[in-house]
């Protein structure tokens, strides 16, 4: 594939998958603003509470890397049966998922808070939040997944359009439902929590209603009892580490936020909004992964293991840019969000040095994003993410962070600093692995191989479904 084809096809991807992440991530930006309007307490419970959606958002991307690995592969050879046998397994497993945080938060939403924080106004805000919010999680588990598969089998557009009109909706509906605008009573925490409800129970009627039209891949009863024994070990064969590789990070993640959590209202609310403005910028580099994430699982899945090689290397050459690019527009930005951001001056202070530690952040972020959730999971090398992410996280930037912390009573911009050491940290071995080329594999060719070796029937019955 020449270069000028391969940034065409890779752009058609990546900006829809960008603008949607950049849309979803407007959310919690704008939350954090509504309710920052209100005080300073309600945005740091919310921004709390939010840590569930966040580790129930690990389950989901691991679940969405592992479906685009081998729907990207299948719809590149023309097998659109697979993929709409992928969708089936992968959707009941999501829904499982789903029904687990939705009860979690609605029957122990105190219990969630207080491992967050021992500050009893945040506990308090935080609980309205989760359990107006509690049924969310079962519409996101359904619509994320279709959504999915939307963007790997030539949809990816109709996938943003869905996301985003959710994300506007959303955001209208905080105004209205957070301050009272156009006679609605004002709900505070409560409205930024129902706007969330409401609009992904539009964003999955209508990804659910889109998956009906002819061409599309659609929902099979029979796949959802009965799934394919084949494509389901293969599935969690390079699933499970994903999911490991997700928790892993994501759990050690949510360690950052419950050391900040314990350092005072001031370091909440700082790191909340660096947090927000983190997830606003990575969200081309994230774009970039799981847009090269699908044109190399394509070019694999048809046998294109050259082309693939030469795909990886322009998206790491991207991936650098992309992350430098996003860092200086940081600190470009950061003196306007200083401005604006209703905080006490301790934590303005507080949030004026977290940018600067977010700008090197951004440059690891966009490479590891790019190699560990794009390049290697396309391929299959989805080992290698769980070891490493395992090592760094829990080994050496969690550890260090709580010595940190409640040990030598660092001051909190010297823990911070500590905390966001995590993606630099791993760089070189990144790197090393890269070098291998052992994610450059067709998978669909072994999944038919063991069809044709196999003298038993590829459908299980139910009980055995996941082993």
């Amino acid at each position: 594939m020449k270069n000028h084809d391969f940034h065409k096809k890779l752009l058609s991807l990546v900006l829809p998958i960008a603008f949607q992440q950049f849309m979803l991530s407007l959310v919690g930006a704008s939350d954090a603003i509504m309710l920052g309007m209100i005080s300073q307490e309600a945005l740091s419970a919310v921004s709390l509470a939010g840590q569930m959606m966040f580790v129930f958002n690990l389950f989901l991307t691991a679940f969405a890397m592992g479906t685009s690995m081998l729907a990207a592969q299948y719809w590149g050879k023309g097998d659109s049966e697979s993929v709409a046998k992928i969708l089936a397994f992968v959707l009941r497993t999501s829904l499982a998922v789903s029904l687990i945080f939705c009860f979690g938060t609605l029957l122990f939403p105190r219990q969630v808070m207080r491992f967050f924080t021992s500050e009893q106004s945040l506990i308090d805000g935080g609980i309205t939040y989760l359990q107006v919010s509690a049924v969310s999680y079962l519409m996101c588990g359904i619509s994320q997944i279709y959504l999915c598969i939307m963007k790997n089998t030539g949809h990816a557009a109709k996938s943003t359009l869905i996301s985003s009109t959710a994300v506007v909706l959303n955001l209208g509906l905080n105004a209205i439902l957070v301050f009272g605008l156009y006679g609605a009573p004002a709900m505070g925490i409560a409205g930024a929590a129902l706007a969330t409800v409401i609009a992904r129970g539009i964003e999955m009627v209508w990804a659910v209603l889109d998956s009906r039209k002819p061409g599309r891949i659609r929902w099979n009863m029979h796949y959802f009892i009965r799934p394919d024994k084949v494509l389901l070990r293969t599935y969690w064969k390079y699933s499970l580490p994903i999911l490991g590789n997700q928790l892993a990070w994501g759990c050690g993640f949510t360690m950052y936020s419950v050391v900040m959590g314990h350092m005072g209202s001031d370091a909440v609310a700082a790191n909340s909004i660096a947090n927000i403005v983190k997830n606003l910028m990575v969200c081309f580099c994230i774009g970039i992964g799981n847009g090269g994430s699908i044109l190399v699982g394509h070019e694999l899945g048809a046998g294109r293991l050259k082309q693939a090689r030469e795909a990886g290397r322009n998206l790491c050459r991207l991936a650098v840019i992309s992350g430098i690019i996003t860092g200086l527009l940081l600190l470009a930005v950061s003196p306007l969000i200083l401005r604006f951001a209703a905080l006490s001056s301790q934590a303005e202070e507080y949030l004026k040095w977290m940018f600067i530690v977010c700008s090197y952040y951004l440059v690891g972020k966009s490479i590891n994003t790019t190699t560990i959730g794009g390049i290697f999971s396309a391929g299959g090398d989805t080992r290698f993410g769980l070891i490493c992410d395992t090592v760094t996280l829990w080994c050496v930037t969690v550890p260090l962070g709580f010595i940190a912390a409640f040990i030598l009573k660092w001051p909190v911009l010297a823990v911070y600093f500590v905390l966001n050491l995590d993606e630099i940290v791993k760089l070189p071995v990144v790197y090393k692995h890269y070098k291998k080329y052992s994610w450059v594999k067709n998978l669909t060719q072994k999944d038919e191989s063991q069809k044709k070796d196999s003298s038993k029937p590829i459908v299980c019955s139910k009980n055995a479904a996941i082993s």
